[in-house]
């Protein structure tokens, strides 16, 4: 009695998975019954009905289900479907801002720039050029916005952990010489770097002083190296998020925009989609990127004609080491890779991998399978961020149905309604 009384509220936990899962089985004798059109038409408002009354999925999403079903069951194509909420360019650009909210909600962003700035090194240049990489990167297939505010802390950090700590040790490393030359010639100590940065100074300072001594110098010389960093690293990120959106169609709201256009003006022309944008623009964005990079260091990474610079102060080593070793501990701070993780990045590579080989033009695409004309980009994107609103968090396991002594649980999803609607209210994202 006990076991029966487990599995039914194993059941009743996975309820909502169960009927979106048997569902659709159950109704397939109505596509069967009744002629091509009209039997598929009724499975997928017989599906939406089921599926609005048990909650399966969220009301919200279930309503977007006839831009999936209708211009893959041959019904009606999705031009005339996504008219009937808004442009199919939106769910385009609305696929990857829900995408954005998955990778941000399981930290996969914050694991993959970790990874790529352990490869690069912790050099100023090099930590500004991994940056840079990781934001054009995810910039390519989520908004400029989105991925701007993803890696802002992470460099935030990054910066705290090579000049947070620094203003202490010089203090106290230079304590005794600094109130020795103040009693002997009455100077003031240097500005903090915090004051620096902050554009504050030391109001006490007199106006005519003697000059500097060597200490005073290298003090200066320092803090003028760490400003460079901050703005190096603080403007690296939103340019390379704008020039990463110029490689895809969902990088930014301009390249949507110029589709929408382009299909009003010229509705039976099919040349720009997701795939021909990316072979146009995808080798420019590498060129810019790069000389960015390039300009972005030589102003404020210690790049000079010569290449890097060889000279390090002490400090600089030692601000290097505290960099390295924090990067190091956050990522083990993340832990092993978890099942979620793992879901969104598949799915990530899923949504870029059909995007662009919908019709690449050199070679039939995959949307050649179905109905000419009937697939589109938006159908794509809002087909595999659908699957994340179901998909397990957790890895399923057949032993849990028959543990009866285990705990019942709970089985989340990989991105709940909430956490987009939440993403979607922090602010525009247009870019």
């Amino acid at each position: 009695m006990a076991a029966l009384a487990t599995v039914a509220k194993k059941v009743w936990s996975a309820r909502r998975l169960l009927v979106l899962l048997f569902t659709p089985l159950a109704l397939l004798p109505v596509v069967f019954a009744l002629p091509p059109k009209e039997g598929r038409c009724l499975f997928v408002i017989l599906l939406m009905a089921v599926y609005w009354c048990t909650e399966a999925l969220p009301l919200s999403v279930t309503a977007l289900l006839p831009i999936i079903l209708f211009p893959f069951l041959g019904i009606l194509p999705s031009n005339k479907v996504c008219a009937q909420y808004f442009l199919d360019t939106n769910f385009l650009f609305l696929s990857g801002l829900i995408m954005a909210s998955a990778i941000e909600e399981w930290n996969l962003h914050r694991r993959i720039a970790l990874k790529v700035l352990m490869l690069t090194g912790v050099q100023p240049a090099r930590l500004i050029l991994g940056m840079m990489v990781t934001t054009s990167f995810l910039s390519m297939w989520l908004s400029n916005t989105a991925s701007t505010a993803m890696m802002l802390p992470i460099a935030s950090a990054i910066l705290k952990s090579l000049f947070g700590q620094e203003v202490r040790k010089d203090l106290s490393w230079e304590s005794e010489e600094k109130a020795a030359a103040v009693r002997k010639n009455g100077l003031h100590t240097v500005p903090t770097e915090m004051q620096f940065i902050a554009g504050t100074e030391d109001k006490d300072c007199p106006e005519e002083a003697e000059a500097p001594t060597d200490l005073q110098a290298n003090s200066k010389k320092e803090e003028e190296y760490r400003r460079n960093i901050w703005k190096g690293f603080l403007i690296s990120i939103p340019y390379s998020a704008s020039i990463g959106g110029t490689a895809t169609l969902t990088g930014t709201a301009p390249n949507l925009i110029l589709l929408g256009q382009l299909k009003s003006f010229f509705p039976q022309c099919d040349v720009v989609n997701f795939g021909s944008w990316f072979i146009f623009a995808f080798p420019l964005m590498l060129m810019f990127l790069l000389v960015a990079w390039l300009w972005i260091s030589f102003l404020y990474g210690g790049i000079t004609l010569r290449g890097w610079r060889k000279k390090k102060s002490e400090i600089r080593s030692d601000a290097e080491n505290r960099a390295r070793a924090m990067i190091q501990e956050e990522f083990q701070n993340l832990g092993p890779i978890k099942f979620a993780e793992q879901a969104v990045f598949i799915l990530f590579c899923i949504f870029a991998i059909l995007l662009f080989s919908r019709d690449p033009k050199f070679i039939p695409g995959w949307a050649s399978l179905f109905t000419p004309g009937f697939i589109s980009d938006a159908v794509t994107g809002v087909s595999i961020v659908t699957i994340l609103f179901f998909f397990p968090s957790q890895k399923p396991s057949l032993k849990w149905w028959f543990d009866f002594k285990g705990k019942v649980g709970k089985a989340g999803v990989s991105v709940a309604w909430s956490v987009v609607i939440s993403g979607l209210k922090a602010g525009p994202s247009w870019d």
